[in-house]
């Protein structure tokens, strides 16, 4: 096996099926024996992450490959605060990383992140794998959300712009636009990506503005008001019909507008304990069996081809990534929308 291109039979068993057996894993994403035996020599793959719902994805990597996957859930607001000061003390534990792509950036420019680019990647678009350092596997893609047994297809809102009905108005809840970074971007992310113009886009934060939305600390708890009926609409994460089945959501817009998120990205550090285990863990993690599990079990917008979540109508929309707003935009925006939208 040593003189087939890694690349080559990565694609060769994705075709075949065979990437979900142990036997093809150690085939395709460890070209050579004495990478795997070193990894599972070293035991296990220390992961700390932000994202959520991967216990089904760890279990999986132990089962097929005998390494064990220690996964360490750590918050976005800790998350870079932990890793450097660990990584600058010298007891930076970590093999792997994953967050928004704007953290690993970060972690990347303090020395954190080390040069990987893994096999599982082929197939991925160009733009996910054009850092060496950084390899982007999903999209945090948001939309809005609305219960259908209260609000009927042909009554919800079809485009963007339709959220600025006054017939919605006390009827929307969102993530606090002055301080909630990832709607902040999404909110620049229309600007940038869909709305044909400034002025048509100010028209639409203001119009939104205007029908007072409710708002909460993050999108984790948007779904509950409209599982309720308390809200009929909610700025808020495609992902939840399925964690949050079998709530009566359904997701918008139908009408050809593109869903924007930021990247979420996976790297090695660049002094992980365990390289071997860790380029092991990385090669798994992109894999289209782990994607499956992401997509299938979580709902999470992934860039493995042609895996996507069970949503209907999910795998007809572009998904797009936003552009990574540095710190002083976040603020400068947030400040803004907060004068439009009086919140606090």
């Amino acid at each position: 096996m040593g003189t087939i291109d890694r690349r080559n039979f990565l694609k060769l068993a994705g075709v075949a099926g065979l990437t979900g057996m142990q036997g093809a894993f150690s085939s395709a994403y460890a070209a050579d024996a004495s990478s795997m035996a070193k990894a599972k020599m070293q035991g296990k793959a220390v992961f700390y992450a932000n994202i959520t719902s991967v216990e089904k994805i760890m279990k999986a990597f132990d089962a097929d490959t005998g390494i064990k996957g220690i996964y360490t859930r750590t918050s976005s607001s800790k998350f870079l605060p932990t890793i450097l000061t660990e990584f600058n003390a010298g007891k930076l534990e970590a093999d792997v990383v994953q967050a928004p792509r704007p953290m690993l950036e970060l972690l990347e420019k303090n020395g954190v992140l080390a040069p990987y680019v893994s096999p599982a990647a082929a197939g991925y678009p160009d733009w996910a794998i054009k850092d060496k350092h950084i390899t982007l596997f999903g999209i945090e893609y948001v939309s809005y959300l609305y219960n259908k047994d209260h609000v009927k297809e042909a009554d919800a809102p079809k485009r963007y712009e339709d959220l600025t009905d006054p017939k919605w108005k006390n009827k929307i809840v969102m993530a606090n636009p002055s301080n909630h970074s990832s709607t902040i971007s999404w909110l620049v992310g229309l600007k940038e990506l869909v709305f044909k113009s400034e002025a048509d886009w100010m028209q639409f934060v203001k119009g939104l503005a205007a029908n007072q939305p409710m708002f909460v600390a993050s999108f984790g708890p948007t779904p509950a008001p409209i599982e309720s009926g308390e809200k009929l609409i909610g700025i808020s994460m495609p992902k939840y019909i399925v964690t949050k089945a079998p709530a009566p959501l359904a997701w918008g817009p139908r009408s050809g507008q593109p869903l924007l998120g930021t990247a979420r990205a996976i790297s090695v550090t660049s002094k992980a304990p365990r390289p071997d285990a860790a380029h092991a863990f990385v090669d798994y993690w992109l894999s289209r069996k782990a994607m499956e599990l992401l997509a299938k079990d979580v709902g999470e917008y992934v860039l493995a081809p042609g895996v996507f979540p069970p949503i209907d109508g999910i795998d007809k929309v572009k998904v797009m990534p936003v552009r990574d707003l540095p710190d002083d935009e976040i603020q400068k925006w947030g400040h803004e929308f907060g004068k439009i939208f009086a919140a606090k």
